[in-house]
């Protein structure tokens, strides 16, 4: 396999994944982001942790559907995230989808 049919790949399931994120996310409350995930929810609870002066946040999901294009289930009934990085749990309005995921249009352009 080529460099170039590896990226028309990647190109083509990061399409997909952008088509299922469009088709599924007025099935949900709150979209979330790690550092490393996105994530759609309908259950989300955000506990901070302070140990010897540091800070980190434990994320529990229920109903949750994440943001992978390798994952060949998206759709998992609880997620469990542990992270020293920053958190964003925004609620969805049921008129608005909410934006795509920020690294999607980052990738794009």
């Amino acid at each position: 396999m080529s460099a170039e049919d590896l990226e028309r790949y990647e190109t083509e399931m990061e399409l997909q994944l952008y088509r299922e994120y469009r088709d599924v996310v007025a099935m949900f409350s709150y979209i979330v982001e790690t550092e490393r995930r996105f994530y759609l929810a309908n259950n989300v609870q955000v506990t901070p942790h302070a140990v010897d002066g540091d800070v980190y946040f434990e994320l529990e999901l229920r109903d949750a559907w994440v943001w992978d294009m390798y994952r060949p289930a998206r759709f998992v009934p609880s997620v469990r995230v542990l992270t020293f990085r920053d958190v964003n749990v925004e609620e969805l309005s049921k008129d608005d989808p909410g934006p795509p995921p920020s690294f999607l249009a980052e990738e794009q352009s």
